[in-house]
């Protein structure tokens, strides 16, 4: 067929391999040629509302006018210019925006491209930083189940899974521990007891573990185990690339906690979901640690499109528009609507266990929690879902919501009641493996 004549889907089968699909099964990829809001359109016009933010990125709908009026004055002006030595206007003004909203105790902005990059800065700033004060550390504590992006550093202190299985002799040893709780607290704390000596730092994704499961804990159990790891000698790594930005119902999740990290990573909503863009920020100690007359002290980590002005001018429109009364008022009300709509499906013969933080709301089916990835007891739901136009994208056995915050209630309330008549329909059979 002659390529004119073939559609986008046709054309991107011939050429793009696409993440986290398995290719035998795939089929052809939907394609999408516009957005508005929280809406996408499909190259048949048919529309989507896209209810997991496109893979938890946009904030605040598709094609902002206001963000894009803003790229685009970027563009006119300078579209690129080399971090090294040089800098620009829309970083310096994003760094000082940022660091008005994030904890007090963070003082410098390291950029890089994404989420994944975000954390492999953070894991070379901490081991530098040992051994730059003459007390190198080799061991990082991350919980199981967690997810951290899929660099080698990154894969190496996220959960094992079959995500990682090819890769496991070639990643470094992690200290892994289960997630918090009132009753193996102890446990857990006499077990780093054991090794703290060797762990460097303590990486975490607080609150929610999303690639993991969309698993909640209680951030009380998180504080004592954070204050617990910083009493042993351990840099704090928060990973809010998933959870920040609103998602938690404050602007990070950092503002439920009592003690703050020594190192956040950030990505994800930071530009809106306008393009990549990904941020390490760090305390003044660790960035003390780095200013010395050894040249081999420095820390050599850098992106050929670190602090890209497009990217951060981007970000300043989207921390412009989350600041606003307007937004935090959004984010309010979808807090409000899931927890309706949680009361109402936990009942649900189908639904094992519901849980939600801020607007993140997550739910598992059948009848024994288990929450794996590579379970498929959603793809039904998805493939149904996606004909009644609602982009939900499941984790194994578990569905979720996340959507952009200008998703309206009409809108919610018609994912909410697709859910239920999905979940209910007889030609949706949902059994345990």
């Amino acid at each position: 067929m002659h390529i004119q004549n073939q559609t986008w889907g046709q054309r991107d089968s011939a050429v793009n391999w696409h993440p986290f699909t398995p290719l035998k099964t795939a089929g052809e990829a939907i394609a999408i040629v516009r957005g508005e809001g929280a809406y996408l359109y499909d190259e048949n016009g048919k529309r989507y509302i896209d209810a997991i933010a496109s893979w938890w990125v946009n904030l605040h709908g598709h094609a902002h006018p206001y963000i894009a009026e803003q790229v685009s004055d970027q563009l006119r002006t300078l579209e690129h210019v080399i971090f090294a030595g040089f800098t620009h206007p829309s970083a310096v003004a994003l760094s000082e925006a940022l660091l008005e909203v994030l904890p007090g105790n963070q003082s410098k902005v390291f950029y890089s491209d994404n989420g994944s990059t975000a954390i492999e800065v953070a894991l070379k700033m901490s081991f530098q930083y040992a051994y730059n004060r003459d007390q190198p550390k080799s061991t990082v504590l991350a919980f199981r189940h967690g997810y951290h992006g899929d660099t080698f550093g990154a894969m190496a202190v996220s959960g094992r899974s079959g995500w990682t299985e090819p890769f496991a002799d070639l990643l470094f040893d992690v200290i892994h521990i289960d997630l918090p709780t009132e009753a193996n607290l102890p446990e857990i704390q006499a077990f780093i007891d054991h090794h703290a000596d060797q762990i460097a730092c303590f990486v975490y994704e607080p609150l929610v573990q999303g690639a993991g499961g969309m698993r909640m804990y209680e951030a009380a159990h998180l504080d004592t185990l954070l204050r617990y790891c910083r009493s042993k000698g351990m840099l704090l790594v928060q990973d809010e690339i998933f959870v920040g930005f609103g998602r938690t119902g404050r602007m990070f999740a950092a503002d439920h906690l009592t003690e703050k990290p020594d190192i956040m990573c950030l990505s994800k909503g930071l530009t809106g979901g306008t393009m990549p863009l990904g941020v390490t920020t760090c305390t003044a100690d660790i960035h003390e640690a780095f200013r010395t007359d050894n040249v081999y002290g420095t820390l050599f980590h850098g992106h050929s499109f670190t602090a890209n002005p497009l990217a951060c001018r981007a970000a300043l429109a989207s921390l412009h528009l989350l600041k606003s009364a307007e937004t935090q008022a959004a984010i309010a009300r979808i807090a409000h609507q899931h927890a309706q709509f949680r009361a109402r499906v936990a009942t649900h013969a189908i639904i094992h266990s519901v849980r939600q933080c801020g607007v993140i709301l997550a739910m598992n089916l059948g009848d024994d929690g288990a929450d794996s990835y590579f379970r498929n007891q959603c793809k039904p739901v998805f493939g149904a879902l996606l004909q009644k136009g609602i982009l939900l994208r499941p984790l194994g056995n578990v569905l979720y919501l996340v959507p952009p915050y200008c998703i309206s209630d009409a809108d919610l309330q018609y994912c909410y009641d697709s859910i239920i008549e999905v979940l209910t329909e007889s030609v949706i059979e949902i059994s345990i493996e």
